[in-house]
């Protein structure tokens, strides 16, 4: 029998498997699946575990994620408060990083895997490996050393300090995110995750300009992924496009797969990484709340139709808002299933 992983080595490799890979990222909805809050679900990996394989069984999708919410790297370096929504994923509610003096305060734990706030994302791991047997793809979400610091200190000030300094304190907190990015990626990987969301919107000319890309972000991406095992790490920009700089993350980064941008020209990003990597189309999923059965079919056989041309291609989602109707979600991935089977 066909798994799931075998489906994502197959096209890793440009090979045919029974369908393409489907990627489906439900995160809190698993809160909803073992009916407790939000705030019950993410206390325990038992819990979070649970609700990614009560979820992968009832929808049929290949991957599990480890990922609770977001903040949770956050939590390793010293947040204090996570604010927990109804409706919506939780956000992080105490800035590690104030003022300056926090900066050099700031202290890389050299233990993830043995910390305190990375037990229950180990549980979480732990339990959907062995309930797996390494059937199905285990996601682990890592924020980039240039997008990290937005999370201590907020996006605004993060911004502000990026480009105009001071520039000592910038690159000391960046060396000391960049440590953090490789110090959790080993962590996850020896934790039994297999693929690793590597986010970073600066990543995007959407967020900087190209000259900027190239003097400061190709750097510091170099940087977090410098003679490290780089396989199942996934370039990922946020939901900002990726088509301009694709030629440059291969050449550079040497990475082997692109999780597109929902505005990204499918067939213009599978044409430009021309067999070189592996390709997501990504769904626009915030627009899943309100189209109707028959727009999700049409939108996901046009994406198919541009992506399947390349053997390497998956099918994917973005950030899954709670409000999407299930019968909206089956529709998505039942069309993924039909179109995206070979003959």
């Amino acid at each position: 029998m066909i798994t799931a992983m075998d489906r994502l080595i197959a096209a890793a490799n440009g090979k045919k498997a029974d369908r393409i890979p489907v990627f489906c990222n439900l995160l809190d909805q698993g809160a909803k699946e073992l009916g407790i809050t939000l705030k019950e679900y993410y206390s325990k990996g038992e819990y979070v575990a649970e609700g990614q394989l009560k979820m992968r069984e009832k929808y049929g999708y290949d991957n599990l994620w480890s990922l609770f919410y977001v903040g949770k790297e956050a939590e390793l370096l010293g947040c204090k408060n996570i604010i927990y929504s109804n409706d919506g994923p939780p956000n992080v509610g105490h800035m590690t990083i104030k003022k300056p003096d926090d900066i050099h305060n700031l202290e890389i734990p050299n233990d993830i895997l043995g910390h305190r706030e990375f037990e229950e994302t180990l549980k979480c791991i732990q339990i959907m490996k062995r309930e797996t047997g390494g059937k199905n793809p285990i996601c682990a979400y890592l924020t980039a050393a240039m997008t990290m610091p937005a999370l201590l200190m907020g996006m605004e000030k993060w911004i502000d300090m990026l480009l105009n300094g001071p520039f000592d304190l910038r690159d000391e907190l960046l060396a000391k995110t960049s440590d953090f990015f490789r110090k959790q990626l080993k962590a996850y990987r020896q934790a039994g995750a297999n693929i690793f969301i590597y986010s970073n919107p600066f990543g995007s000319t959407d967020f900087v300009s190209m000259k900027l890309f190239d003097n400061l972000s190709m750097p510091w991406m170099e940087k977090d992924l410098r003679d490290i095992d780089t396989s199942g790490v996934v370039y990922y920009c946020g939901g900002a496009r990726m088509n301009p700089v694709i030629n440059k993350v291969i050449e550079k980064l040497r990475l082997s797969t692109f999780y597109l941008s929902p505005f990204d020209n499918i067939d213009e990003g599978m044409k430009t990484i021309a067999g070189r990597a592996l390709g997501a189309g990504i769904i626009n999923d915030l627009m899943l709340v309100d189209w109707t059965k028959e727009e999700i079919r049409t939108e996901v056989k046009r994406m198919l139709d541009a992506g399947m041309k390349s053997d390497k291609f998956f099918f994917g989602t973005l950030v899954m808002p709670l409000s999407i109707p299930d019968e909206n979600i089956r529709a998505m991935l039942e069309t993924a299933y039909e179109y995206g089977r070979y003959e």
